[in-house]
């Protein structure tokens, strides 16, 4: 295993945890145990957590992990889910995406579609997510808009009030949102409060609202609220979801689309 693969996914079990123990990061990931001694040594160096006496933690009470580190974690239910949502969208159609591992997906569906291969445009993105304009930039029949704001190291995402005048001027057909939660009583979440209100304003400037999550951020609460349930048109997850937990989000007004 490489030693980038390795931080991976040392650092998605450290936050699944919140606590990890050498022996037994060393024992899961089949290397030594100064191996690891070793890459939680530099990654505290890079604050990315806080080491501790035979471990480490987690790097503060609110804790994201950056996502150049997160790995394909869930990534056949990303995929599917991001096909989904992809084929809810129409040619033509003005496309909000916010940043996130299941939203890049999304880009990447919308990229390969056969029937957005041309047009004029074939469909106008209007993101805040570096690496998803920075993707979709090379597909000439697509529109990009980027917003104006700063980068956040660990989303790519910019935020801030720059970003009101782009938001302020434009009208989307369909916001597709990632998130870090959803939940029936208190909406869709994010971990930080600057990316949840880019991401407020480009649910309001669409016509509908797409959530993109897979089914372990379902029922859970984070921070900085996005939206209201009630703001979300559908949801699509993935099959692993609770028929208890599709149940409410049906009752609430959304339309559930499980993968």
């Amino acid at each position: 295993m490489s030693r980038d693969a390795r931080w991976k996914a040392l650092l998605e079990v450290l936050v699944e945890r919140g606590r990890l123990d050498v022996e037994e990061a060393a024992a899961e990931l089949s290397v030594s145990a100064a191996t690891i001694r070793r890459d939680f040594d530099q990654l505290a160096e890079q604050q990315m957590l806080v080491r501790t006496r035979g471990g480490a933690v987690v790097h503060g009470v609110s804790y994201e992990l950056p996502l150049r580190y997160k790995t394909a974690r869930r990534a056949s239910e990303k995929q599917r889910i991001a096909k989904a949502v992809a084929d809810l969208i129409a040619p033509g159609e003005a496309v909000g995406l916010t940043g996130g591992t299941t939203t890049t997906e999304v880009a990447r569906a919308l990229a390969v579609r056969g029937d957005l291969t041309s047009g004029s445009p074939a469909l106008t993105v209007v993101t805040n997510a570096l690496n998803i304009a920075n993707e979709l930039a090379v597909r000439p029949q697509f529109k990009i808009v980027v917003t104006g704001g700063v980068a956040r190291a660990q989303s790519y995402e910019l935020v801030g009030p720059l970003a009101d005048g782009v938001l302020g001027q434009i009208t989307l057909d369909v916001a597709v949102l990632g998130v870090v939660s959803l939940d029936v009583t208190h909406g869709a979440a994010a971990h930080d409060e600057e990316e949840a209100a880019i991401n407020r304003l480009l649910c309001e400037r669409a016509e509908r609202v797409v959530v993109a999550a897979d089914s372990s951020k379902l029922g859970r609460r984070a921070f900085a609220r996005i939206c209201a349930t009630e703001s979300v048109d559908t949801l699509v997850t993935d099959s692993a979801a609770g028929t208890e937990t599709v149940r409410a989000f049906e009752e609430a007004g959304v339309r559930v689309v499980t993968v």
